[in-house]
């Protein structure tokens, strides 16, 4: 499957986060160029408002030179929603997914690529949102209503194996808050 990457300031921000996840850069205009690398085309404005947006700030790099850089933490403000990895199943649990997965998670069934997850009444956004920043690579993206959530796995028969690693992770840390 061709990542594709529309127009929209979402996109453009997330390229953004792609760039300075990877690259040391020092200035907008060396960031502007780095996007037009890319086929996105931004004015400096813009760009400024994004990084701020983004909560980017500007650090100490290597030889003292000024970088920018995004906060990281998993699940956290300015994290990024999950991406192709090749980190093992249960290393997705970092962060906040456990906690969350042991508070909401009642139920988990698959089918082929696909997981249904069922929550409380309303808790189905938090554990999207979560399972969206924990970065699992086995997972493509997820659809949260109030009490359900859609997993749709990468791989076409790796719903099964979501659905098993997500209920032995909460009952796991159920366990633990027990203790």
């Amino acid at each position: 499957m061709t990542a594709v990457s529309p127009a929209t300031k979402a996109a453009r921000q997330e390229q953004i986060a792609g760039i300075l996840a990877q690259v040391q850069v020092r200035s907008q205009e060396e960031l502007a160029a780095l996007l037009a690398d890319r086929g996105v085309r931004v004015a400096q404005a813009t760009l400024s408002r994004d990084l701020e947006e983004m909560g980017a700030v500007r650090l100490r790099g290597p030889g003292g030179v000024l970088v920018y850089a995004l906060p990281t933490g998993p699940g956290g403000p300015g994290s990024r929603p999950g991406g192709v990895g090749t980190a093992e199943t249960e290393a997705a649990f970092t962060g906040t997914l456990p906690r969350v997965a042991a508070e909401l998670l009642v139920s988990a069934e698959a089918s082929a690529n696909l997981v249904v997850l069922r929550t409380p009444a309303g808790g189905a956004q938090l554990l999207a949102s979560a399972l969206d920043h924990a970065g699992w690579p086995a997972i493509l993206g997820t659809v949260a209503g109030d009490d359900t959530v859609l997993v749709i796995t990468r791989d076409p028969a790796g719903g099964a194996a979501v659905a098993a690693a997500l209920l032995r992770q909460a009952e796991r840390k159920a366990e633990e808050r027990r203790a």
